[in-house]
């Protein structure tokens, strides 16, 4: 059970690294980065540890209200943090939109651009796209606002001479095909997501665009998330013990995001901070392309 061992792989790290541990002595004056799903968990622990090491943050949020929260406990405890917060609904193509315009006027760089926001197993709903809440959460909104970003962060890369870092978080569950299960949805959603990841690689390799694309399995952890998965309270009690806490959890995000030895491109898949190939470039243009339509044909 790797995410319990003490183990490290190549990278030096393994299941028991800690965020703070993967990026101790990074600095990120200058770099900006975008960060979803930053209201709690794992992903609010990546955004307090990217603007610990000086990096400016900015969190996208559905209430700004909720936003403002987030923004005042990371900043009383690091008062110099810098942090923007910012209106989005990722499962609505119009929020994202909108959002992207309003970050592109701000005349900020794009360094870095991490993808966490999602839905695990909520009830079905279809958004105003038309859309399941699922799929359009964890893949449309993601596919679109990576694009439409996309050009802002190659001129970063440009200006900075420092590669652009996309992260992208999937799941292990992309490995099931079970239609009857709870994540008949969820599971293709994240394998979206990994496909993503490899064609947006090859495009970057094609046109010699110094971007790391990376998609992530972050592991089990003691989260809300694992409760909305299906754990009972009474394992979800028992698990709470051995499962990877909220720091060790964001390890893997943080190290691909932002430590300098993390391979300059890539599109593997990743857990515990060391890769693993998972190719299929066929399947991945095929994806690319549906979900392109399914945005209309554009960004």
């Amino acid at each position: 059970m790797t995410w319990i061992s003490k183990c490290t792989g190549k990278s030096g790290f393994g299941a028991s690294s800690t965020a703070e541990d993967v990026t101790r002595n990074v600095d990120g004056t200058g770099l900006t980065a975008i960060v979803t799903g930053a209201t709690s968990g794992v992903c609010f622990e990546t955004a307090r540890v990217l603007a610990l090491r000086r990096v400016r943050v900015v969190i996208p949020v559905i209430n700004l209200e909720t936003g403002k929260k987030v923004k005042e406990r990371i900043t009383k405890k690091i008062p110099n943090a810098k942090i923007d917060v910012m209106e989005l609904d990722i499962s609505s193509m119009e929020s994202v939109r909108k959002f992207a315009s309003e970050f592109c006027s701000k005349g900020l760089p794009l360094n870095i651009l991490i993808l966490n926001g999602g839905v695990m197993t909520p009830p079905f709903a279809l958004v105003k796209d038309d859309q399941g809440l699922q799929f359009a959460s964890n893949h449309i909104g993601n596919f679109l606002l990576t694009n439409l970003l996309v050009d802002t962060m190659k001129n970063s890369v440009t200006k900075c001479g420092r590669e652009g870092r996309i992260v992208m978080l999937s799941s292990d569950i992309h490995k099931i095909n079970d239609k009857k299960s709870n994540e008949a949805v969820y599971g293709p959603s994240k394998l979206a997501t990994a496909l993503h990841a490899q064609e947006l690689t090859r495009r970057f390799i094609e046109e010699h665009v110094y971007v790391n694309v990376d998609c992530l399995h972050l592991g089990v952890i003691a989260t809300n998330l694992a409760r909305q998965g299906g754990f009972s309270a009474f394992l979800y009690g028992v698990y709470n013990r051995i499962l990877k806490n909220v720091p060790q959890g964001a390890a893997a995000t943080c190290y691909v995001a932002f430590n300098p030895q993390a391979k300059p491109v890539s599109g593997d898949y990743v857990a515990d901070c060391n890769w693993n190939s998972a190719q299929d470039p066929e399947l991945a243009k095929k994806a690319w392309e549906a979900t392109l339509s399914k945005t209309n044909g554009n960004y």
